[in-house]
């Protein structure tokens, strides 16, 4: 028996049926020349006889002293047939149908009898490729550390029949064992962030005299912060990530303040079209991640967010580039005169109204903290192979909230970006065409600039 961290926590205590805490992705996968129509089948196989589990994907929640939700405990046996899963969509095996697939799985919840996680492996597409869905709950682990594990379950070798299972990542020299879950480093956790609190009190207020951070609740109502239902929709597409370090190189942008110009076009034309685009600019949520280079161990949360004005009051698209690049410039110098647990506990400020977004009768009356989330995580520029299969796509799907319909996030793989938007089902009418618009807002920055 273990603690559960604070911010892990939060992930468990804010699941309900029409909330589940869990983050996935989607990969395609070109099979080898040399592959059979069997080939998902084996890999299936193969899979089953990873039988070695690393204690994270061991953890399930129990209640420590007469609390539930408070502790993990860790099952030994394992059923692996549950975890790892072999689908196959009925003909044509189109697009369009892995997507209604990939919905449903991930507006399902994960059993909390059982560890958090499950694998899915997908064929019978029309193209001949084969699909892999996972799922791992965000108290579990966050994306970046999911990213990592899926990385480390391939290999750069196209000749290589090596295939990995994210359950069970290889050993590094530089992985830690873990001691958060102990009650000794649950109290080292704990004097850590109150010996911090002065240090931390002062950022906040630093922060406010200067009014480097965009403050929640100064966010527009819009047709995204609705309550949600638990059905899902998901909508994916790939760039090539050249176009947006071309407008980036040209403008003096990071590819991010790119990424989310191009998304605030998006979101701004979405809105255009339906009559519904407030006076006011979105506000964004940006997750970002405070785990080292060579953190391979995988586990909890180790991120912090800050709030970016999207400008999408601004018609110019250069404007609102410059906009969006001088609001993310002045919140991460927030975080740079931080310790990482001083940047969690200033980042759970800003994500606390999440916790209250849970509650229907607040979230109605009260203005929305921020529109909705906008993520990238980083992820392989090598050619990646996994059981002779090369990667083609992976598409990472997030979490809507309530108040928050709609959820952007984004890896790269090799030299694209993989766009995956999850929405509501019910509350984002028509969200497939956030893609079209997002195309359209990289090009209007390309045109501009």
């Amino acid at each position: 028996m273990e603690f559960v961290s604070p911010i892990d926590a939060l992930f468990l205590l804010a699941e309900s049926r029409e909330h589940p805490m869990h983050v996935g992705g989607l990969m395609l996968f070109e099979p080898p020349e040399d592959a059979g129509p069997d080939h998902p089948s084996l890999l299936h196989r193969r899979l089953l006889e990873q039988d070695t589990v690393h204690p994270t994907f061991r953890k399930r929640p129990a209640t420590l002293l007469s609390t539930p939700q408070l502790g993990w405990t860790r099952e030994s046996d394992i059923e692996l047939p549950y975890h790892v899963r072999r689908s196959a969509l009925p003909a044509p095996g189109g697009h369009g149908q892995l997507l209604d697939l990939a919905s449903r799985l991930h507006g399902s919840l994960l059993d909390r009898h059982r560890p958090l996680w499950e694998v899915h492996l997908i064929e019978g597409l029309a193209d001949g490729r084969f699909a892999l869905y996972t799922k791992m709950h965000h108290a579990l682990i966050d994306g970046v550390s999911g990213q990592r594990l899926l990385r480390r379950a391939m290999t750069e070798d196209p000749a290589s029949d090596h295939l990995g299972a994210p359950w069970n990542p290889p050993r590094t020299g530089r992985s830690k064992p873990e001691r958060t879950g102990s009650t000794l480093g649950f109290a080292r956790d704990l004097w850590s962030a109150a010996t911090s609190a002065p240090a931390l009190a002062r950022a906040i207020g630093d922060a406010l005299l200067r009014q480097q951070l965009t403050m929640p609740f100064a966010a527009p109502r819009t047709m995204f912060n609705a309550p949600i239902g638990g059905a899902r929709r998901v909508a994916v597409r790939s760039w090539p990530l050249e176009r947006l370090e071309q407008v980036g190189k040209t403008a003096g942008a990071t590819v991010n303040d790119v990424v989310l110009a191009m998304s605030a076009g998006a979101l701004r034309r979405f809105l255009t079209e339906r009559g519904a685009l407030p006076d006011k600019p979105l506000i964004a949520l940006v997750p970002m991640s405070l785990r080292a280079p060579d953190d391979s161990e995988p586990g909890g949360n180790k991120i912090c967010a800050i709030l970016c004005n999207l400008a999408t009051d601004l018609a110019d698209p250069v404007a609102r580039l410059d906009t969006i690049r001088e609001s993310t410039r002045r919140n991460k110098q927030v975080y740079q005169s931080l310790s990482s647990t001083q940047a969690m506990a200033l980042s759970a400020l800003t994500l606390s109204p999440i916790v209250t977004s849970v509650l229907p009768a607040l979230s109605s009356v009260a203005a929305p903290p921020f529109n909705l989330i906008i993520s990238n995580v980083p992820g392989p520029r090598a050619p990646l192979y996994w059981g002779g299969a090369r990667l083609d796509a992976g598409y990472p799907l997030s979490i809507p909230f309530d108040g928050q319909a709609v959820n952007i996030t984004l890896t790269t793989v090799g030299e694209h970006l993989d766009f995956g938007i999850v929405g509501c089902r019910s509350s984002v009418p028509g969200m497939d065409r956030i893609l079209d618009h997002l195309e359209a807002g990289l090009a209007e920055l390309e045109e501009a600039i």
